[in-house]
């Protein structure tokens, strides 16, 4: 374990499973890579526990985790288990860093008040479900001339108090272009690939964008490693960091492991988990062949 005092290596990787459900194979994919990549810079890995999700967290899903991992032949130097001077690493004991963050994007303008549902949203744009993308925002809440209501005053048409998200307010027409690890170039377009995004939900929890960035850069995280569906979410967590005036770490979208119909693998394709692999007698040195 790294002392607070002693230099970390100059590559910091890290794993950040959600306690959502069983780890699958894809999942195991991404993480081996960002592994690899980490023995190979001759850097540290940290376990970083993504525990916000409160409806579907579980504590069965997280000693599954922990366990899984183990049989797999995953390793990491810092984590909820082992300690480390970059913690704490369960997202759910960091509320109050997040929560100063959005007080700096509050104060400087990036961030205002909404009150619209993703219903409201996709009725608005009248586009159908992009699934777990978010739609591009309409600008529905958005203020002119950076003059933002007070949260607590925000009421629907009928009078009701109405539950409030916080957008990040993206300069429309910015082109966003990144060089990821393994994609090479990419570019995305502020306004139209994607538009004004949650940073707070309105049930006081810092939205996937915010928490992710606030933890890579106090971590000092140097290359993150995820599955390339992703990459639309980096275009939007760089303007967070410019935001902040952080530098951004490297990026390295992995391929998506698909099933036989080639669609991506999710956590209710129980018979990829690593957990139903291992009862069945799956070797984890077998399944990491044909990488």
């Amino acid at each position: 374990m790294t002392s607070p005092d002693s230099k970390p290596p100059s590559y910091r990787g890290r794993l950040a499973p959600s306690p959502t459900g069983y780890l699958h194979l894809g999942h195991a994919r991404t993480f081996w890579t960002a592994q690899q990549r980490a023995i190979a810079n001759k850097g540290n890995l940290l376990l970083r526990v993504e525990d916000l999700d409160r409806a579907r967290c579980q504590t069965k899903f997280a000693a599954a985790m922990f366990e899984d991992l183990t049989w797999f032949g995953f390793q990491w130097q810092e984590g909820p288990d082992v300690g480390g001077p970059y913690g704490p690493y369960m997202q759910s004991e960091r509320l109050e860093l997040y929560r100063s963050v959005l007080r700096q994007l509050q104060q400087t303008g990036y961030a205002y008040p909404c009150t619209c549902s993703r219903q409201d949203v996709l009725r608005a744009v009248g586009a159908p479900n992009q699934g777990e993308d978010e739609p591009v925002y309409p600008g529905t809440c958005r203020p002119c001339g950076g003059v933002y209501p007070k949260p607590t005053m925000a009421v629907s048409a009928t009078g009701v108090r109405a539950r409030v998200n916080w957008r990040f307010r993206v300069p429309d027409g910015q082109t966003i272009q990144f060089t990821d690890n393994h994609y090479g170039p990419q570019s995305f377009h502020a306004g139209s690939d994607f538009g004004d995004f949650i940073v707070w939900r309105h049930d006081d929890l810092p939205a996937y964008q915010l928490a992710v960035v606030v933890d890579d850069h106090l971590m000092e995280i140097s290359e993150v490693v995820r599955g390339a569906d992703l990459l639309k979410s980096t275009a939007r967590q760089l303007l967070l960091y410019r935001a902040l005036g952080w530098s951004a770490p490297q990026f390295f979208h992995s391929p998506l492991v698909t099933d036989e119909r080639g669609l991506r693998l999710a956590k209710r394709a129980d018979a990829l988990s690593l957990r139903a692999l291992r009862a069945g007698g799956a070797n984890a040195a077998e399944l990491r062949k044909s990488w």
